[in-house]
């Protein structure tokens, strides 16, 4: 498969991480989908702060042990979260602009890498996705793939704590039946575009996974997922493991 790499003339993510680290503000960072109305991404809210956490991510960071691979690290609050703790962490991104900012703040292993490049490899205790981490997976029928890369970068016994959200409540009528087509594509599945000042993103697949239907793949494939948390609105936190 082709490694992901962002330009940085088509990374609107990356260029405003790097306009709030150098002068502590951004633009707007704007997020356009046909599904939804034009919506903005807060840029300070990838520089928060472990006590600025919401309570999902705090269980995640609580539960991540050993060697731990952050996956879309974006500016590295993760990462850096997890370093205080004294955990050994390489974060990882497509955006070039995003890891040299990871860099310049102090996380100590940041690379320019896609989860899905078979050329990356390692062995980790932990694979950590958070901030909706099921969308990089993309589309449903990339799952078995997805369950594949993780075979081969966890250690034995290793986990994955991703957090997601379960988009029914869009759909759902006031008697809370689903108000969808059956024969349209999941209803978790969309497509975004990015844009900051002038630059603009390329269209990209984002992947909101239901709690259950993340279960069912995940036995596909040889994975246990268990529900270790829920979030205040059909959010919730998972922990994958391989079957013995």
């Amino acid at each position: 498969m082709e490694k992901r790499v962002l330009e940085s003339e088509n990374d609107p993510m990356g260029q405003a991480i790097r306009d709030y680290h150098e002068t502590g503000r951004a633009g707007r960072l704007r997020v356009f989908s046909p599904q939804f109305e034009e919506d903005e991404m807060p840029v300070a809210t990838l520089f928060r702060t472990e006590a600025e956490m919401p309570s999902l991510e705090h269980r995640a960071l609580d539960l991540c042990r050993g060697r731990v691979l952050d996956v879309g690290a974006g500016a590295g609050c993760h990462s850096l979260a997890l370093q205080e703790r004294g955990a050994d962490v390489t974060a990882i991104d497509i955006s070039p602009l995003s890891v040299d900012v990871m860099l310049r703040r102090g996380v100590k292993d940041a690379r320019v890498a896609d989860l899905f490049d078979e050329s990356f490899a390692g062995c980790y205790d932990t694979v950590l996705m958070l901030m909706n981490g099921s969308g990089i997976v993309g589309r449903l029928e990339r799952m078995p793939l997805f369950f594949r890369r993780m075979k081969l970068l966890l250690a034995q016994g290793g986990q994955v704590l991703m957090d997601s959200s379960d988009l029914r409540y869009i759909y759902e009528d006031e008697d809370g039946a689903m108000d969808i087509d059956l024969n349209a594509r999941y209803y978790g599945e969309l497509d975004f575009r990015m844009q900051y000042k002038k630059v603009k993103g390329a269209p990209f697949g984002w992947l909101y996974v239901d709690f259950d239907t993340l279960a069912g793949y995940a036995r596909e494939s040889g994975f246990r997922a268990e529900l270790v948390a829920e979030g205040e609105h059909y959010d919730y936190l998972a922990r994958l493991s391989a079957l013995k």
